[in-house]
């Protein structure tokens, strides 16, 4: 092996092993937290390779599962070059990545883990809320009375979270915790979810249009699945009816928000701010609509990156053996 490649992360079997029959090779696109790539490989052959790398190559012809988890398209293109795959399993929530369509007609099961981060993106959308509203310093050395006083009016706070009415566009796991948190602070929480607005009151949120969504939430946090009817859901219209010092917020998908429209809008709009996590492309270039506005705000897709939201996706493993174990 050259320098630089990935390594296996699979070791020789035991005698049981050898009594048991052939471990079944399994491939890894991406990184693993340690601890379940550590108990898989215990029980499979893990290789370590991107597609494009000889090692893929070299095992594609004979693997059984392949785990991915953002950034490998598991298209059928991809497919067609593993043909004894019987699962692919991704160590995360959604699974826009993967051609599901494509698997089932193979007869490849699709694994995912929808419930592993939700705690950690809804601490995330609270803190971007805090961000937005709470201006905060921390003092490493002695101020002057003076400057003391003038600290204190500065960093005092224009706007407080119970004053302000929560927009959520998307009301499931992710957007409910959410809605939670802003009706224990004290919020106006309203919702917009699947194109329907005669639902019930829930999670603390009362359900408007989406016209009333967009023109009445002091703050709009969006929350919309990876169907691909979603694309650009957060249209030009509907940007065009925020209010003009919206706090908008995005740790869904990127593709969901017209970024091209969001950009004219924050210009136009000094007094508003976007809070975006997610985008598209990932990792974005030079091109990106949304560099270089002043109140635009870009994370680099870190709402879930906590040791253990990384470690509960991770745990894909446990249903991928399960799921190579069965007939």
């Amino acid at each position: 092996m050259s320098p630089g490649q990935p390594a296996p992360l699979g070791k020789p079997g035991n005698p049981a092993d050898a009594e048991a029959g052939p471990r079944p090779i399994v491939l890894l696109t991406e990184h693993l937290d340690d601890e379940p790539a550590a108990w898989l490989r215990e029980r499979c052959t893990v290789i370590a390779a991107a597609p494009d790398s000889p090692e893929f190559a070299a095992a594609a012809g004979t693997a059984s599962a392949l785990l991915v988890r953002t950034y490998t398209r598991v298209d059928a293109a991809l497919l067609d070059r593993l043909p004894r795959l019987r699962v692919v399993a991704r160590a995360g929530v959604g699974l826009d990545n993967v051609d599901q369509d494509a698997c089932a007609a193979r007869n490849i099961r699709v694994l995912n883990t929808p419930d592993a981060n939700t705690s950690a993106v809804i601490e995330f959308v609270t803190a971007l809320m805090l961000d937005a509203t709470r201006p905060r310093l921390f003092l490493s050395e002695a101020v002057e009375p003076a400057r003391w006083k003038e600290l204190r009016q500065e960093l005092r706070a224009r706007k407080q979270l119970r004053e302000l009415t929560l927009g959520i566009w998307g009301l499931g796991r992710i957007g409910s915790g959410v809605a939670r948190v802003g009706a224990a602070l004290g919020m106006r929480v309203i919702y917009h979810d699947l194109l329907t607005f005669d639902g019930p009151r829930r999670f603390g949120a009362e359900p408007v249009s989406r016209e009333d969504l967009c023109a009445q939430s002091d703050i709009l946090t969006v929350h919309i699945d990876g169907r691909k009817s979603n694309r650009h859901a957060v249209n030009a219209d509907a940007i065009n009816r925020l209010r003009s010092d919206v706090i908008f917020i995005n740790t869904s998908r990127g593709f969901v928000v017209d970024t091209i429209a969001l950009a004219d809008f924050m210009i136009a709009h000094p007094a508003a701010s976007a809070l975006l996590d997610v985008h598209e492309p990932e990792p974005f270039d030079a091109t990106y609509p949304l560099l270089e506005i002043e109140n635009v705000h870009l994370s680099p897709h870190i709402a879930s990156s906590t040791d253990l939201a990384q470690k509960n996706m991770s745990w894909v493993v446990k249903d991928l053996y399960d799921a190579l174990q069965a007939p």
